[in-house]
């Protein structure tokens, strides 16, 4: 191939946006040439190729854009140094369809038991495996994030930010006490997600000792409430 039609092929390949075209035209038509493959077996070559790391990329950008704070996956998990977890619930529950029907999950225990790794894995699943948008955040960052916007004016906006995010994991709900407001905030992010959106949650108190973060026994009750909620069939 001459230069003038190599360079306005690169050219029309970028503004189509087809990088792995563009990288690997040249050595699979040399391949399939060897092998004999004809033109449609080379452009099936292409396109598969393509396919494959456009899915690679769309993988990777979900995982940044849902900020988790470490790499960690379902496979990496020793339930057996939990035998309290039941295992088939978790795997059962990576297939990520209760997102679908807008359920939560809620993980309770002290630390040290995998709560925030368990999270990350079902975070990972989804992200990964089912093309979800997932978001990962702390309480005590949200909460601050959410005080933040309120200051500047930006709480709308940044709602909205958090409500694309079709599985948001908030983790280690009370490990800090939340102000009045900052309770009221967090309330409203899990009460507008209510049929909505997924989230997780992972908390070192068990549901009795909620009302000492919160600081409202009807804030907790009707957050709970939201929270429990699962629209199973």
């Amino acid at each position: 191939m001459s230069e003038a039609p190599q360079i306005l092929l690169s050219h029309h390949l970028k503004k189509l946006r087809l990088p792995t075209f563009l990288r690997d035209y040249d050595n699979v038509a040399r391949q399939c040439a060897s092998e004999g493959v004809d033109h449609t077996g080379y452009l099936a070559r292409l396109t598969e190729l393509e396919l494959i790391d456009r899915e690679r990329r769309m993988i990777e950008r979900r995982i940044r854009l849902a900020k988790f704070p470490a790499v960690k996956s379902l496979d990496s998990f020793d339930f057996k140094a939990i035998p309290e977890l039941n295992k088939m619930l978790v795997l059962s529950l990576a297939r990520s369809e209760y997102v679908d029907r807008h359920g939560n999950i809620i993980a309770l225990g002290p630390s040290g038991t995998g709560k925030t790794h368990v999270a990350l894995g079902l975070g990972r699943a989804a992200a990964c495996q089912k093309g979800i948008s997932v978001g990962f955040t702390t309480a005590s960052a949200l909460v601050h994030e959410l005080m933040e916007a309120r200051n500047e004016e930006s709480l709308l906006r940044y709602k909205k930010k958090l409500a694309k995010y079709r599985l948001l994991i908030v983790d280690e709900l009370g490990f800090v006490p939340l102000s009045k407001t900052g309770a009221e905030l967090l309330f409203e992010v899990f009460s507008e997600r209510y049929e909505s959106g997924s989230t997780i949650i992972t908390s070192n108190l068990p549901f009795d000792e909620w009302t000492e973060a919160f600081g409202s026994e009807r804030l907790t009750g009707a957050l709970l409430d939201r929270l429990s909620y699962q629209p199973y069939p």
